[in-house]
């Protein structure tokens, strides 16, 4: 059975911002939106593996910072014409603190 893990606060991920987590081999960004909602992918975009956490979050969308591919936040897929996907994980709010499902 997989446990839900608690990550941190609602506000210790900006708004429109990301913060970095590592667990094991896994590093995952965790991304915040404008309405404030929480999406989970690992830290790797699908073009060339760059690092999907320093990439520009818009909308439910993050351009990735080496050849800005638009990779969707709900599904970890690329937008068209660019094709492939990186892995999203499950996660939650509750009552203010940022848990997520590995």
């Amino acid at each position: 059975m997989t446990e839900w893990i608690e990550i941190c606060a609602l506000e210790e991920i900006p708004r429109q911002g990301t913060r970095k987590v590592k667990s094991g081999d896994a590093h995952i960004a965790l991304f915040r939106t404008q309405e404030d909602e929480i999406f989970a992918l690992a830290d790797r975009c699908p073009h060339k593996g760059g690092p999907l956490s320093e990439g520009m979050v818009c909308g439910k969308h993050v351009t990735c910072a080496l050849h800005s591919w638009n990779i969707g936040l709900a599904d970890g897929k690329a937008a068209a014409p660019d094709v492939g996907e990186t892995p999203t994980y499950p996660v939650k709010v509750d009552a203010g603190v940022v848990f997520i499902q590995l």
